[in-house]
């Protein structure tokens, strides 16, 4: 069964992320072809680069890196759940995304974003070089949300349109179709 992470690509408080992530893990979770490893940024708290070393040379000095290294390593397939800021994304997923290199190698990744009236729209478009660059496949659909605070109740439980719930499923659909495509790919560690 392939491990599927969920990225909480938000850290500040009070943020929407967390319902949002909490979503797409029940969703993937109740579709059982995927096993779950939640990965929220603000739980991980990387600090801003600090190895000495480049990346792809894998010759990590800090605990906290290879820590992260193994968790992104024994990803198959990965979704970010992210906000739009400035026209961007935040700086926690550009962060732990430069920390590694080969481990996203021919992985395949999907976005959740939301944001005002363009629906992150303009963060997902800033992150995709971002992931090519490290060799990662993206979904051809995504999730993107206007405004999506009202589809969080008293609870803190994040409620999806059927739009979403649909895209969202599509998503897994095609993590799983690429997981099995890229894997032969994929640079042995």
């Amino acid at each position: 069964m392939p491990k599927l992470m969920i990225v909480v690509g938000s850290v500040r408080e009070g943020r929407i992320a967390l319902p949002i992530a909490e979503w797409i893990k029940r969703t993937a979770e109740a579709d059982g072809r995927f096993e779950i490893d939640f990965a929220d940024l603000a739980e991980i708290a990387l600090p801003l680069m600090d190895e000495p070393n480049h990346p792809r040379a894998r010759q990590y000095t800090k605990p906290h890196t290879k820590e992260w290294s193994a968790r992104v390593e024994a990803a198959d397939a990965f979704v970010f759940a992210f906000p739009e800021y400035n026209f961007s994304y935040g700086a926690a997923i550009k962060n732990a995304l430069d920390y590694l290199s080969i481990e996203w190698d021919r992985k395949p990744v999907a976005f959740v974003n939301w944001g005002g009236n363009s629906g992150g729209t303009r963060a997902q478009t800033a992150l995709r070089p971002v992931v090519t660059a490290l060799g990662m496949v993206s979904t051809h659909g995504s999730v993107e949300m206007n405004m999506p605070f009202g589809q969080v109740d008293e609870n803190g439980v994040f409620t999806p349109t059927e739009q979403q719930a649909e895209v969202l499923a599509s998503q897994l659909d095609e993590l799983l179709a690429l997981d099995q495509a890229l894997r032969p790919l994929r640079p042995q560690a």
